[in-house]
């Protein structure tokens, strides 16, 4: 396996993780960076319920992380468990759709942010859960 690969994806990966999960200012500026993942705590995570992990039927962060570490996509850990990936894409999507209609709401976007980061979330989304 590739190891420059399996970093990206689990780089990719893990950062839709966190900007869903744990939201952050990174939406309030015209950029948006990327945190790593080595930074998010997954025992902190694994204390609270997460959407993702249940959807995937994962036991916890650390396993999903590792899991991404060795190349796969959430779509292969999502197959490997009997799950459409299709459900993770509606998860994702919804979930960080809520997340800008909050921002929006507590107007730390503009609405022209808010319609531009929209355009832009089913294909990081796709992007994300097929590893492209």
């Amino acid at each position: 396996m590739n190891i420059k690969r399996n970093i990206k994806r689990v780089m990719i990966v893990g950062t839709m993780i966190v900007a869903i999960s744990f939201g952050g200012n990174t939406w309030r500026s015209g950029t948006v960076s990327a945190s790593p993942v080595a930074k998010l705590s997954l025992s902190a995570a694994s204390m609270e319920r997460d959407d993702l992990l249940e959807a995937l039927k994962q036991p916890s962060g650390e396993d999903l992380y590792y899991s991404l570490y060795e190349g796969k996509s959430l779509a292969e850990i999502a197959s490997e468990n009997s799950v459409d990936a299709q459900q993770v894409i509606d998860l994702q999507t919804k979930q960080l759709t809520r997340q800008l209609d909050q921002r929006l709401a507590s107007r730390s976007i503009t609405p022209e942010q808010y319609e531009a980061y929209m355009a832009e979330v089913p294909d990081i989304i796709r992007s994300s859960v097929y590893s492209l």
